[in-house]
């Protein structure tokens, strides 16, 4: 009789203890190792496929004052994630969702067939070889949001890189783990402000903090590619690009160098705005991201990204599809999507957009860290117009580095995958015909720049037969 007791006492306490677990999953915890296991990603709808690793999305706060939350996704190294770095990734815009591009269109493990609904495993993944965070930044961005409109309306490049850092801190929280890990930051185009910033505040806090134990962010070094560096010296090498490229007329050529040459890259004048407006027409229907791949047949107005008369959309996926952009949308759209995402349904945006126009206040100032003794690798598709091949070396040239490595070419599979050069503190990288997001045009070529960024070793040259 007593054992009958106990074990219906069992059994009771099972119940309530099974209830409060119930009750905690559709809550939000103080607790980061709860909040964590919350996080948890257990089923994702169109994943029809076994995976070997583990995910995770959620919200960060990072001001308690505002309610400003900043939405990630994480996805382990697919093999072994202890022994792994982990690298954050940072899509730019400004106002981009680096869920839409980084982890859906470019370096995630998996991406979103025509449908926008299924998906398909990515063999370039960056998480075959690091453990890799996605962050949606600054507020208003993805599921980023702010319970303050304000915060949306005054975002800015200072405030973006603090809440990236307190983000970043809290985070470490959640998964100790990864305190101490060697620690590197990705992204691109807009990501040229967001990335150096954010490194430059993370070196500031941990001279900050010294002596109180080992780093919590051990960060080792940071890689943007086809990044937005300076305004002059983007605006020279844009429009060198579509003239050397053949894109615009030598008067257009002419008159973008006179009115535009000293004008904010976002928020240009007027009369610089009429003449992007000329250039634009004489571009004609193409993909500026990837001059040389076909447009998304769709509207050119229906793409998202805010970047002024660059709205055209270039992507690829299993096959060449220049629409990806769309299959995100839909998918990301989804309630079921967001349910196993653990999108917050009241703050969820009404309809979930992969770039949203940001008021910014810009500090257009690339901060560089190369005294930090961080490895610092500047990457660039070369068929892309926005951000262009001539942009990049335009900026690096300006920093008046001396050369350590004189210009090569370097090799995949024994062909050319590019150019590189290296300079007394950073490393320059081409990726030959990639466009504006180099790991979805070139995804194979993209993985092989990371192993050598990681691995801090030169990109391979070619390697001769005895008998050559």
């Amino acid at each position: 009789m007593a054992n009958l007791r106990w074990s219906l006492m069992v059994q009771i306490l099972a119940i309530v203890v099974n209830l409060h677990l119930t009750i905690a999953i559709d809550s939000f915890s103080t607790d980061p190792f709860v909040q964590k296991q919350l996080d948890k990603i257990l089923e994702l709808p169109g994943l029809n496929f076994d995976i070997g690793f583990s995910q995770y999305s959620g919200y960060v706060t990072v001001n308690e004052d505002s309610g400003r939350a900043l939405f990630y996704w994480f996805t382990e190294a697919d093999e072994d994630p202890d022994s792994k770095p982990l690298v954050l990734w940072l899509n730019g815009g400004p106002g981009c969702s680096s869920i839409a591009y980084g982890e859906a269109e470019e370096i995630g493990p998996f991406h979103i067939k025509a449908d926008g609904k299924t998906l398909y495993p990515n063999p370039y993944s960056w998480n075959r070889i690091a453990n890799i965070l996605f962050l949606d930044s600054p507020v208003g961005v993805g599921f980023s949001y702010s319970n303050n409109s304000s915060d949306i309306l005054n975002n800015g490049d200072k405030r973006t890189a603090k809440d990236s850092l307190q983000f970043l801190l809290k985070w470490l929280e959640r998964f100790p783990q990864y305190k101490g890990r060697d620690f590197y930051i990705t992204g691109e185009s807009y990501a040229g402000h967001y990335v150096p910033q954010l490194s430059q505040v993370i070196v500031k806090h941990n001279l900050a903090t010294n002596g109180k134990g080992r780093k919590a962010i051990n960060l080792k070094g940071y890689m943007v590619g086809n990044a937005l560096t300076d305004d002059y010296h983007d605006h020279l090498g844009v429009f060198q690009f579509l003239w050397s490229a053949g894109l615009i007329s030598d008067q257009t050529y002419k008159l973008l160098n006179l009115l535009c040459d000293f004008q904010p890259f976002v928020h240009s004048s007027s009369a610089c705005d009429k003449i992007l407006d000329i250039a634009n027409n004489e571009l004609g229907n193409i993909d500026p991201y990837s001059i040389f791949t076909p447009a998304c047949p769709a509207n050119v107005s229906q793409s998202s990204r805010p970047m002024k008369r660059m709205h055209m959309v270039g992507h690829v996926s299993e096959k060449y599809d220049p629409c990806t952009e769309k299959h995100s949308t839909k998918y990301f759209n989804l309630l079921e999507v967001q349910k196993a995402l653990h999108v917050d349904p009241d703050h969820a945006p009404v309809k979930w957009e992969t770039c949203r126009i940001l008021q910014q206040q810009y500090s257009d100032i690339y901060h560089e860290l190369i005294h930090a003794g961080l490895r610092i690798w500047m990457f660039s598709g070369d068929t892309d117009s926005v951000i262009p091949v001539t942009s990049t070396r335009y900026s690096i040239d300006a920093l008046q580095l001396p050369t350590t490595a004189p210009w090569r070419a370097w090799y995949d599979d024994g062909q050319v995958g590019g150019w590189t050069q290296g300079y007394a503190g950073l490393t320059f990288v081409s990726v030959r015909g990639a466009g504006h997001e180099v790991p979805l045009h070139k995804p194979k070529l993209a993985l092989a720049l990371f192993k050598a960024f990681l691995a801090g070793t030169s990109l391979p040259a070619l390697e001769l037969s005895s008998d050559t």
